[in-house]
């Protein structure tokens, strides 16, 4: 298979992770007699810097001529530590969701059996969570009117949802519960905003289409409890933007580490695939920021954009020995030896390059 690649390693560790991300697809086309190309773009604040834009229209258009995009982080202190900037890296991120349609966050939260014990949680909890996170990307309060008035003392930010938007984001949200273990978590805030009666409404309406699919609904406030107290009773849960934006970042320590995190990006375009960490600006440079979420991240770019799932298992078996082996960088390593990220990256090359 030919494949194209939009490689947008953004701020901060990003480079850094996305280079091991690249490692593990180049061994992995290798192997199994792909073709891969890649086209390099800019976005966040190396963008802002180059153009002033941190989504120019020229990596637009390499993401719509790709078959994929690999993404590593975007955020910059300059603009974290200066409210009043009118541009910022996160509007790139944003805008690219929405000029590619990416209406959907895929993010799977599962543990490593070798690693429940960094997690924050007792064991019993975490050992042998298996949940996937669906958040709606393209509407709610980060695209809906927002600003200020009297000379500047109130400010609003306003949700807003469509019922297109609620029932396409629900059906893949339902899809998803069907090919698992058929139990959906449609998660809200009913009680208090329109906007959740509307999303509740739509559900109620759809999951006679999918009677095996059992339904529960759970306010958000009571969500990011349960997430917590009883991991394991999620199977697939699905919300607005806002909601699984905290719930999903919340989800990620179940596994002890956020740099084990990845995510997909599905809608209308080309799918996007990247770690959920963030930009992690204090390790950027060091060699010392954990690859792993991106090299998974690889794999879900196999699996879900070129429905190439022994080559993703490839990847996630090399990251799995590269854990119960020890072989991790320092946010992993438990007081033991550490190594650094790039280490990390030759090292599950190398075994996707030497084991079936």
């Amino acid at each position: 298979m030919k494949m194209k690649i939009a490689e947008l390693p953004g701020d901060g560790i990003g480079p850094e992770v996305v280079e091991q991300g690249v490692k593990a697809i180049n061994v992995v086309c290798g192997k199994f007699g792909h073709e891969v190309e890649y086209a390099f773009g800019y976005v966040g604040a190396c963008a802002i810097d180059r153009t002033g834009n941190p989504y120019p229209e020229e990596t637009h258009d390499i993401c719509m001529a790709s078959d994929a995009v690999l993404f590593g982080a975007v955020g910059d202190p300059r603009y974290d530590n200066d409210p009043t900037s009118k541009v910022r890296p996160e509007q790139g991120l944003l805008a690219m969701r929405k000029k590619l349609g990416l209406y959907a966050n895929i993010r799977p939260v599962e543990t490593f059996k070798t690693l429940v014990s960094k997690s924050p949680l007792k064991t019993d909890l975490v050992d042998g969570v298996d949940f996937v996170c669906v958040r709606e990307l393209t509407g709610g309060m980060y695209f809906g009117d927002k600003g200020r008035k009297d000379n500047g003392d109130t400010a609003y930010d306003t949700c807003i949802y469509h019922r297109f938007e609620v029932e396409r984001i629900l059906k893949l949200a339902f899809e998803y519960a069907m090919r698992r273990r058929k139990h959906l978590t449609v998660v809200d805030k009913a009680n208090v905003l329109e906007s959740s009666r509307l999303w509740r409404q739509i559900a109620q309406e759809m999951a006679p289409s999918y009677p095996e699919v059992s339904v529960d609904y759970m306010y958000v406030d009571n969500a990011s409890m349960q997430i917590i107290r009883c991991p394991k009773h999620f199977d697939v849960l699905v919300t607005e933007n806002t909601f699984g934006d905290i719930l999903t970042d919340e989800a990620s320590c179940i596994s002890g580490s956020m740099g084990l995190q990845a995510s997909a990006s599905v809608g209308e375009h080309t799918s996007l695939f990247e770690p959920i960490h963030g930009s992690y600006p204090q390790a950027a440079g060091k060699n010392i920021a954990n690859p792993i979420a991106t090299i998974i991240s690889a794999a879900m770019m196999f699996e879900y954009a070129f429905g190439l799932t022994e080559e993703g298992r490839a990847i996630r078996n090399a990251v799995t020995a590269s854990i119960d082996q020890g072989y991790v960088t320092e946010d992993l390593s438990e007081g033991g030896v550490s190594h650094y990220t790039s280490e990390v990256g030759d090292w599950i090359a190398d075994y996707i390059r030497n084991n079936r």
